[in-house]
């Protein structure tokens, strides 16, 4: 294994990608806290990410999302799910850039798959076809999520441990030496 010294690592991407699925197991194998950002915000706003969304709208929630990641960010030992949305704001990226940031970037296919049944997603509450939708929400951040330090393609459905795996035969290649220390 390999020491990155209490860095935080965030994961960002699509809603669906599996944040929340591979935090904690990355957590685990890191001796890192795991911490969602969308779990927080419902906390503190004691409502669900929908209600909320709906309640404040999207800017306000951006703007709590915002808050949140400032918070977390003053952390250290963390892996970080964030919500789909909060690589959006070039200010989130201020506290994005102090860890290691990891985009997971399953394919539109298994997004589609994964989200079809789906009813908690405010930001997919329309009429617009689900592959449509992800089609141009993902369009509309590529360049965002393309600023992470390791871009992690999922192409077929794989168990979360083998994207942990993945993720934890990444990490060195892209630590200054010097920053890796054997266990």
């Amino acid at each position: 294994m390999f020491d990155i010294q209490g860095l935080n690592i965030y994961l960002i991407g699509m809603m669906g990608c599996g944040k929340s699925t591979i935090g904690p197991l990355l957590a685990t194998k890191l001796g890192y806290s795991f911490l969602d950002t969308d779990t927080t915000i419902e906390k503190l706003g004691s409502q669900s990410i929908r209600k909320l969304f709906t309640a404040v709208g999207e800017p306000e929630f951006r703007k709590i999302e915002t808050q949140v990641l400032a918070e977390v960010s003053a952390h250290i030992r963390l892996v970080v799910a964030t919500g789909g949305g909060i690589a959006i704001a070039r200010e989130n990226w201020n506290h994005l850039h102090q860890g290691l940031v990891i985009w997971l970037d399953p394919s539109l296919d298994l997004l589609v798959e994964r989200l079809q049944d789906d009813t908690s997603r405010p930001i997919l509450a329309t009429s617009e076809d689900l592959q449509t939708k992800l089609k141009r929400i993902l369009a509309e951040r590529r360049h965002r999520y393309a600023e992470a330090d390791i871009h992690l393609p999922i192409a077929t459905q794989l168990a979360p441990e083998e994207i942990v795996d993945r993720i934890l035969i990444a990490i060195p290649t892209v630590l200054k030496t010097s920053s890796i220390t054997p266990d």
